[in-house]
């Protein structure tokens, strides 16, 4: 065994490589120093049977005698995205998190990484170097941007080359491993963004073994993935077969799917009804329990319905709709996407009906959205106040913490620890870190380098922007400022923050009625600006105006748990006095 736990491996234990090409009329295997032709099987696909080549050897395909493109099955991508494939042995790993099972997703605290910049160094065992801040924050899950391989040394991920390599500069598929593992033995479970709504634009070679993308519909990264023409059984078998290899070979505790509302899919069986099937038939296999995250523009139920409902059942959802009327309560923004939310009043609904479109009728979009989440407790969405999106999507990746000051920021930590979805945290908001989160990619094609610039320039035009301000996202200085600042987190006003940060987690482990995940009784008054979230034996009473409040209680003998200003006043089983944004969290004494 070698010093990273790597077992030696028995050569007559590495399967063949198996290649779908269903047009070509030769492929062959090119090593170093050989050519190996494949001999042609059923459905498409080639094989290469027993070949001389053992862990670490590289090697590419060569379809009708074009030029040695990596297997876009590769396990390991060690020279990029445009160079050779390197053979894994999946199996030589030794794992010590045996008899592990995630905590419960109800019981759920989610912290959002990007790998690349947690830590100094950016690499998987960086991060490991940083899990003790998290397991004394109270994190449960984490959750991991994108680390399959994509273009160039740094990127945020979501432009996939090799779905099944893990990205070569955060140490590999055996770093990653070791990530897990560690994670596993400090209790925290481990969740994955995965993109398969669209691939590429750079490093992506599948046109060239299959139909994977189809013309007949279109997305925003051009052509759909074929989920539904000639070929698209393989297709889909590429995707669920990546989904599954996470959670067997990788021992993760989940999938965040990305931007399902991009997947055309109009087959009587949906992508992710059979992806949410054929994962939970692994988990009863391996004695584990996983849970699949939907990220979707749409505000349809049916990706968490039940299938016997006719819904592809998934576990749970992003709800951005919460984020944005907080956004826009906290902010007073209305850009953008952000002209749909009124503040107060939408971030009430939200609270009491998940949705606030929910077939209402949006401006931005020019018609009715959404559909109510009907028998969806609001504990199967996600709520959060910041994101990898909503903070690297704006022009200066300025966080929450750039835009308002420390009393919001407290009120915002509350209401996404406090209500009764699931709270999901942005790495560095626990402490208002003051670097910017931005939007950077590594592309090594200088026309798609170009295009990524000037595109970035004229979307933040429009909203006033001039071309000069705007971080150039190929430039290696725009990933160094978004770099995490460690050295902030003991230091005034982050690390009064954190505390906060602490207390709530706290507070939300102690207290059951924090973590129910059932829809409460929300009261308010929507010109004064404050709302009381009654929940069972806990009431959270908030007031984000700018003036004092005085917000009646329900009757009942009720003790402070947790404030965010120590100037309120409580007049007990009947009234608390607010200051100017701030909260209290009071339970039944």
């Amino acid at each position: 065994m070698d010093q990273d736990g790597i077992a030696p491996m028995d050569e007559e234990n590495m399967p063949p490589v198996r290649i779908w090409a269903p047009a070509a009329l030769e492929v062959v295997l090119v090593s170093a120093s050989r050519r190996w032709p494949l001999t042609p099987a059923t459905g498409g696909w080639w094989t290469s049977g027993p070949l001389p080549l053992v862990p670490g050897d590289r090697y590419a395909i060569s379809i009708d005698g074009g030029p040695p493109r990596p297997d876009p099955r590769a396990l390991r991508l060690p020279d990029g995205v445009h160079g050779s494939a390197a053979l894994v042995d999946q199996a030589a790993f030794l794992w010590t998190d045996h008899g592990w099972q995630p905590p419960e997703l109800a019981d759920a605290i989610i912290y959002e990484l990007h790998v690349g910049t947690y830590s100094p160094d950016g690499t998987f065992d960086g991060a490991i170097g940083h899990l003790d801040h998290l397991v004394d924050l109270g994190i449960s899950h984490v959750e991991l941007m994108p680390v399959h391989a994509f273009p160039g040394h740094h990127g945020w991920g979501y432009d996939p080359a090799g779905l099944f390599a893990v990205h070569e500069p955060y140490g590999g598929p055996d770093a990653l491993k070791r990530f897990v593992d560690t994670c596993h033995r400090r209790g925290l479970a481990v969740l994955l963004d995965v993109i398969y709504n669209h691939m590429g634009p750079e490093g992506n070679y599948l046109g060239e073994f299959g139909p994977y993308v189809t013309d007949r519909f279109q997305t925003p990264w051009g052509g759909a993935v074929n989920l539904g023409d000639r070929g698209a059984d393989e297709v889909r078998r590429f995707i669920v077969d990546n989904a599954t290899a996470w959670i067997r070979d990788y021992h993760v505790d989940g999938l965040r799917i990305d931007a399902v509302h991009a997947l055309v899919d109009l087959t009587a069986t949906h992508l992710m009804e059979q992806l949410a099937t054929e994962v939970k038939a692994l988990d009863a296999e391996l004695g584990r329990r996983s849970v699949l995250i939907a990220e979707s523009d749409l505000n349809d139920p049916r990706f968490l319905w039940d299938r016997d409902r006719g819904g592809y059942g998934l576990d749970a959802q992003w709800s951005d709709d919460f984020h944005h009327a907080l956004h826009v309560t906290l902010t007073g923004e209305r850009d953008g996407y952000y002209e749909d939310f009124d503040g107060f009043a939408d971030l009430v609904t939200a609270l009491e009906r998940t949705w606030v479109y929910d077939g209402r009728y949006s401006a931005h979009r020019g018609r009715r959205h959404g559909r109510p989440p009907v028998d969806l407790q609001p504990g199967r969405f996600l709520g959060y106040s910041q994101t990898h999106d909503q903070v690297g999507n704006r022009a200066a990746g300025d966080r929450l913490s750039q835009l308002v000051d420390p009393a919001a920021l407290h009120v915002a930590a509350a209401l996404v620890l406090c209500a009764p979805f699931v709270p999901m945290l942005f790495q560095g908001e626990e402490w208002g870190a003051s670097s910017p989160f931005l939007f950077f990619a590594d592309y090594t094609d200088e026309a798609l380098q170009v295009a990524v610039r000037e595109g970035r320039r004229r979307e933040f035009a429009a909203f006033g922007w001039s071309p000069e301000t705007i971080p150039d996202p190929t430039s290696p200085e725009t990933l160094e400022r978004s770099r995490l600042d460690w050295t902030e987190v003991g230091t005034e006003p982050h690390r009064g923050l954190l505390a906060w940060y602490q207390q709530l987690i706290g507070l939300r482990r102690l207290v059951p009625g924090l973590r129910d995940g059932l829809t409460p009784q929300v009261r308010s008054d929507v010109d004064a600006g404050w709302l009381v979230l009654d929940r069972v034996g806990v009431s959270i009473a908030v007031n984000t105006s700018r003036e004092p409040r005085v917000v009646p209680l329900s009757p009942g003998n009720l003790v402070m748990l947790a404030a965010s200003s120590d100037t309120l006043e409580l007049a007990p089983g009947v009234t608390v006095t607010l200051p100017p944004m701030s909260v209290a969290i009071l339970g039944s004494g």
